[in-house]
């Protein structure tokens, strides 16, 4: 139905202007949003037949560096040719448009995609395209599919998958041969029949109104008096953040929150009552599921979110750190595990049965062991970009060193937001214990680091499984140096204190090791713990090939960043910090501007007989001299901040 609308807008008593609109109502009640998991081919059919609306479906592979495959493939062949489509051998793709470096080629770019009718399939709908014969909005079926090459499942999804299998095979037979498991004494783990991997997210962005530059520094003050967090919406950002949580609600997502996070400025109004200089930071949260699922969820999650947004008139940054100086967008990454016995029982893995007497389980215990033990090779898939790594710096609650929080006794939970893993507990609520990944962001490859997750997790619980809590709980909290049966000599894992004001740099970096400041020192983890390495390639999954395909990928956009985006940038910024003319310049301003125009000179300017630091930097990634580039990007973001601090102060002190 298309109504002609009339609105006419009043400012006291007088008319404020007038406009009239052709606005489409359609009753969404009617629309499909989801077609369940396992659902039978005629089910299928059957239920498309019955919405004609839904026009196209879109195969959804995931790369090696998260990105998924959309396209427009007709309602009609999909249903014409449906068994085709669960084969594999309906639609193939130009797997070197892809990331699947060093895998699909040029000379070798074939890829099978053959669907995954194990999880929820869901409808995207373009509001802004209606399909005349139903008056609804056209849809498009999205489908999750596999990435094949070569006869070998090479995408992220499959990865997950994969390791699961594997995963709770190895789990079944260890629990079958440990039937008492300390922490569980209610348990008898032979009687377990499976396994259920459960996670979520929570996603951060932010938003702003387009081509509108934010204040860095009048935001930054916002945020350390805290004016922003959990504050009220206004205007399009509340409308639009309100429209999110009904449509993924439609969705079958649970939406369990959605608020404003610590960044951001008020916004203004302009003469025609338009808000203008949005720039807020905003957090939605959804419910638990499956790991697949859960992965799957949140991709679909930041489709919806951005086109909400956008038809509001603001964009969505999920970047990491979309402005230096201000908070990060993180997404913290919540696992947990149950066992199914046979009388059809659910059990959390991770909860003690006295809960005011141990903090987890054995099997806990062993969970968090494995992933602080093992995660210089889980850090990769977490921080593969130069953005992730810019929102990894102490000061913003962003998670710096391999260490967790159990909380100060068994009997009052706590919450520790400095630590890189957390366990997360209610007394009353024993299905809630799980642990709190902080250090992955919005574009972190959620299917990969979920992959290495658990392989680190089953690591854990085979060296702990026979053990008491007792023992574990002093395994964890012992001091470096210490001698352990599972756990690094000469390292720390646990602190209930504020690692980032309790401890010294020094302190930090030989208690719970120095984090990567780069993406190459990130991926040379792989070759420098072989060890850690054979922990999370165990099952086959995240075999050689993928691990190779995935440190390629992100290398080469490390290096293709750098060269066409960050020094571009920089060399920019150096141009543009000129000496101030000034009738009244004193020693102060001559002094500031001669150390400021050294710096730019440094960075920026070649001679015959000296290379700037950019062109230095540019060299060596062109040579393939990745170690000397990580030491020059170090160099040039630390010679950039004192360039942007220097000149700061030299321009304030000009009158």
């Amino acid at each position: 139905m298309i109504l002609l609308c009339e609105v006419y807008l009043f400012a006291g008593d007088e008319l404020y202007g007038f406009f009239v609109f052709r606005k489409r109502v359609v009753f969404m009640a009617d629309l499909l949003y989801v077609v369940p998991a396992n659902s039978s081919k005629e089910d299928i059919i059957n239920t498309l037949k019955a919405h004609p609306e839904i026009k196209f479906v879109s195969l959804v592979g995931i790369d090696m560096a998260g990105n998924d495959t959309d396209e427009k493939i007709p309602m009609r062949i999909f249903l014409k040719d449906i068994d085709e489509f669960y084969a594999g051998s309906a639609v193939q793709t130009d797997g070197s448009s892809v990331v699947l470096t060093g895998i699909a080629t040029l000379n070798n770019a074939k890829v099978d995609m053959p669907i995954d009718p194990e999880v929820n399939w869901f409808v995207d709908y373009n509001m802004e395209h209606y399909d005349e014969e139903t008056g609804k909005p056209v849809g498009t079926l999205r489908i999750p599919a596999f990435l094949i090459h070569e006869g070998k499942r090479v995408d992220s999804r499959s990865v997950l998958v994969d390791t699961l299998s594997y995963v709770k095979k190895e789990l079944l037979d260890a629990f079958h041969a440990n039937p008492k498991i300390s922490g569980l004494g209610s348990l008898d783990a032979s009687d377990v029949t499976d396994i259920q991997f459960t996670s979520a997210t929570e996603l951060e962005f932010w938003v702003k109104t387009p081509l509108e530059e934010a204040n860095i520094e009048e935001m930054s003050a916002s945020q350390v008096m805290q004016e922003q967090y959990w504050e009220r919406t206004h205007g399009a950002v509340r409308t639009a953040l309100e429209t999110c949580v009904l449509e993924l609600d439609k969705y079958g997502l649970q939406v369990e929150m959605g608020h404003k996070e610590v960044g951001g400025l008020k916004a203004q109004m302009d003469e025609n009552g338009r808000m203008t200089h949005v720039c807020e930071q905003i957090e939605i949260d959804w419910r638990f599921a499956d790991a697949v699922q859960a992965a799957d969820n949140e991709m679909f999650v930041r489709t919806v979110v951005r086109e909400v947004f956008r038809n509001t008139g603001l964009e969505v940054s999920f970047k990491a750190k979309p402005m230096i100086g201000l908070a990060g967008n993180g997404e913290h990454t919540h696992f947990g595990m149950a066992a199914v016995t046979k009388d059809g029982k659910l059990h959390n893995l991770f909860s003690s049965d006295e809960p005011t007497k141990d903090f987890m389980s054995a099997i806990g215990y062993g969970a968090i062991m494995g992933l602080l033990k093992n995660y210089e090779v889980i850090n990769p898939f977490v921080s593969a970009t130069n953005d992730s790594l810019n929102r990894l710096k102490p000061g913003f609650e962003a998670p710096v060193c391999i260490v967790t929080s159990l909380g100060h006794t068994p009997k009052v939970p706590s919450r520790n937001r400095t630590i890189l893993a957390g366990l997360i507990r209610d007394i009353n609520n024993p299905f809630a214990t799980r642990f709190e990944l902080r250090a992955c962001n919005p574009y972190t490859n959620t299917y990969l680091v979920l992959a290495a997750i658990y392989s680190a997790v089953l690591d854990g619980i085979k060296a702990t499984i026979s053990r008491t809590t007792d023992e574990l709980l002093k395994e964890l909290s012992k001091e470096a140096g210490e001698e352990g049966f599972y756990l690094e000599k000469n390292r720390a894992y646990r602190s209930e204190e504020d690692v980032f004001e309790d401890y010294t740099d020094e302190e930090r970096d030989r208690l719970f090791g120095a984090p990567p400041a780069t993406v190459w020192e990130n991926m040379e983890n792989f070759a420098n713990y072989p060890e850690k390495k054979a922990v999370i390639t165990a099952g086959g999954a995240l075999r050689d090939q993928i691990i190779d395909a995935f440190k390629a990928g992100a290398l080469l956009r490390w290096k293709t960043e750098l060269i066409s985006r960050i020094i571009p940038e920089n060399r920019d910024i150096v141009r543009k910090l000129k000496e101030v003319e000034s009738s009244f310049v004193t020693d102060q301003d001559a002094y500031n501007w001669n150390k400021i125009n050294a710096i730019r000179t440094y960075l920026a300017k070649d001679s015959i007989d000296e290379k700037s630091l950019f062109t230095l930097l540019i060299t060596a990634l062109n040579e393939g001299d990745y170690a000397t580039a990580s030491g020059l990007q170090v160099e040039m973001y630390d010679k950039m901040e004192e360039l942007k601090g220097l000149y700061d102060s030299y321009i304030k002190n000009m009158i």
